[in-house]
């Protein structure tokens, strides 16, 4: 998983969980709403200012966005039950 795609999943997981929308955040950062959905969609890498202006759009150090999510490590093995 590289940077651009941590990024994306940590800004749409933050910004759901603050009930608010692209438009919302992007006016709160700032920010063009368009540029929110390509974050959030891997297709561009944001600048260290937008990374920290969503940061605190969002309630959060702007390291919380870079943080790697954790991975389910535990994997079920046949015949485990679901």
């Amino acid at each position: 998983m590289d940077i651009r795609e941590i990024l994306a999943i940590n800004l749409r997981r933050l910004r759901q969980a603050r009930g608010l929308s692209q438009e919302e955040l992007a006016h709160r950062a700032e920010i063009d709403r368009t540029y929110i959905s390509a974050l959030e969609r891997s297709v561009y890498a944001a600048g260290i200012d937008v990374v920290d202006r969503l940061a605190r759009s969002l309630g959060v150090e702007a390291a919380d966005l870079l943080t790697r999510p954790p991975t389910n490590s535990k994997k079920k093995t046949r015949g485990q039950a679901e």
